[in-house]
């Protein structure tokens, strides 16, 4: 059975957010990436309490692809400690999670 995934991550500008989530999808390592933003982000960095303007990117993908998946967000994020938190998705419009199975399977990466 697939496990199917929707990982978060923020970033600190539109800019930024439409050049991964073009990324991550051309690189079939997601099937999509939804962009919301801006939005305001308050927390804890190196001691000091934070208040910044970031985008949030909701990437729907599945679980075999989440290795590869978060190297990538790692190595194209500018942040030292990047958010990348992925939600098991229980359930779903069936159609849709055979979509995300289909459009990731062409990356060569088995799900």
């Amino acid at each position: 059975m697939i496990t199917y995934l929707q990982i978060s991550t923020t970033v600190p500008s539109e800019d930024m957010a439409s050049r991964l989530a073009r990324s991550i999808t051309e690189n079939r390592l997601a099937a999509c990436v939804q962009i919301v933003g801006p939005i305001r982000s308050i927390y804890w960095w190196q001691g000091n309490l934070e208040n910044s303007q970031e985008w949030l990117l909701q990437i729907k993908a599945t679980l075999s692809l989440f290795p590869a998946l978060e190297k990538h967000i790692k190595a194209n994020h500018s942040y030292e400690t990047p958010e990348i938190i992925a939600t098991e998705i229980v359930t779903g419009n069936a159609e849709y999670l055979a979509w995300i199975s289909a459009e990731t399977k062409r990356s060569g990466a088995s799900s």
